[in-house]
């Protein structure tokens, strides 16, 4: 009896769980806050960059292949929209009992060792990447302060070469936050992105 108790409470996690990614934010939601440990054992939200404009939100982890095809790009973001007032904001979701090597501790050594200029956020019992539907790493979501309140700008990944830097001919996320510090609305709203699976227990 403990056990069929056991299989039905695990199945009805699954579903809330699949339901919950599936149903994330989408272009123009409103997007709630968090306070999540950066790598310096601070704890970080959103509502901590009074002057930012909006964020570039990054899910993405130490060991994705992708992830680290793209930690130089995601840095030059940050440098070039930090003080323009969209800073990068990065966050691992991954469970480190599912993927060894993207515990606390692996992060403060690879945030360190690659010069990391923003957060880098630790998803603790994996809380806010269902709200946000993210399912890749890298993930990117460009939020927009607009009369006080964060929406969704773009959802997607970071261009279209993941591989070559060189050979980039779309830059989905300069292309956005460019748009946005014009007073434009994003003219491509969503792209597949592409990378490794978040990994859960």
């Amino acid at each position: 009896m403990k056990a069929i108790k056991t299989i039905g409470v695990l199945a009805l996690f699954l579903v809330t769980v699949a339901f919950t990614i599936k149903d994330g934010y989408k272009v123009g939601d409103k997007v709630e806050d968090f306070s999540l440990k950066n790598v310096d054992g601070k704890m970080v939200s959103l509502s901590d960059f009074d002057s930012a404009k909006g964020f570039i939100v990054v899910f993405t982890c130490n060991h994705c292949p992708y992830s680290k095809m793209y930690e130089d790009r995601i840095i030059a973001l940050d440098k070039k929209y930090k003080e323009k007032g969209y800073p990068v904001i990065a966050i691992n979701p991954n469970d480190p009992k599912a993927s060894p090597g993207d515990d606390f501790e692996s992060m403060m050594e690879r945030a360190k060792s690659k010069g990391f200029t923003f957060p880098y956020l630790f998803d603790k019992g994996q809380k806010v990447y269902p709200k946000f539907g993210a399912t890749r790493t890298p993930h990117v979501f460009i939020l927009n302060k607009n009369k006080g309140d964060l929406k969704v700008a773009y959802i997607g990944a970071v261009d279209n070469n993941a591989r070559n830097a060189s050979d980039v001919s779309e830059r989905y996320v300069e292309t956005a936050v460019d748009e946005l510090l014009s007073g434009k609305e994003v003219t491509n709203k969503e792209t597949k992105a592409i990378g490794c699976s978040i990994k859960v227990q």
